[in-house]
């Protein structure tokens, strides 16, 4: 039982320790939960998606994708270029401050099926996810053993908590975030960030 509880908890740090990192998903989650537009469905998209992904890991899958390099370019290629675009409109936001935000006074709320659409593209067109998820975790479970499994459940549970807190903890900005000026400085951060990581995928950086 206590080597199930460690195993558990090393994949929990691991996975923490990797998902907390500042990325293009956790900026989208971080605006959804802020807007509180979609949040249930875009933070249970991010946590079952990771959870898939780390089964995958757990499971070997990753050296099997090793084999393909060319596909994970590929992706790299597609998300790297929708990146790019997401940057643009949120600098464009930032040019254009009030364009399609809600904020807690409440203007016109986004579509749903527009975040989830974006949040599954910036979950599944990314290859960081792949190389953390399935490579990484993947690596780290292995070196367990029988309890590679465990592991993997404790770095999914790690995913699950992190994108709950990130999600619907961000509400508690919403009077930060009332104005104008605070909202330009939360989609100037989004821009950088998308654009910055959506470059660096399409150069191969």
């Amino acid at each position: 039982m206590n080597h199930a509880l460690t195993a558990a908890a090393a994949g929990f740090g691991a996975g923490l320790s990797l998902i907390v990192a500042i990325g293009a998903q956790n900026a989208f989650v971080l605006r959804q939960g802020v807007r509180r537009d979609a949040v249930l469905a875009v933070v249970g998209i991010c946590a079952l998606s990771d959870a898939l992904l780390i089964s995958l890991g757990v499971g070997g899958v990753g050296a099997v994708v090793v084999a393909w390099p060319g596909a994970v370019r590929t992706v790299g290629l597609v998300g790297g270029a929708f990146l790019l675009c997401y940057g643009v409109l949120a600098a464009r936001r930032v040019a254009r401050p009030g364009t399609g935000l809600r904020t807690a006074g409440g203007t016109a709320p986004g579509s749903r099926r527009r975040a989830v659409l974006t949040c599954l593209a910036m979950t599944w067109l990314n290859p960081h996810v792949y190389l953390d998820t399935v490579f990484l975790l993947g690596s780290l479970a292995a070196d367990r053993g029988p309890l590679r499994w465990t592991f993997g459940l404790g770095a999914a549970l790690a995913s699950l908590c992190w994108f709950a807190a990130l999600g619907f903890g961000a509400r508690l900005l919403g009077r930060v975030l009332a104005g104008p000026t605070a909202w330009r400085v939360l989609d100037g951060l989004v821009a950088l960030t998308m654009l910055g990581l959506g470059l660096a995928l399409v150069t191969g950086a």
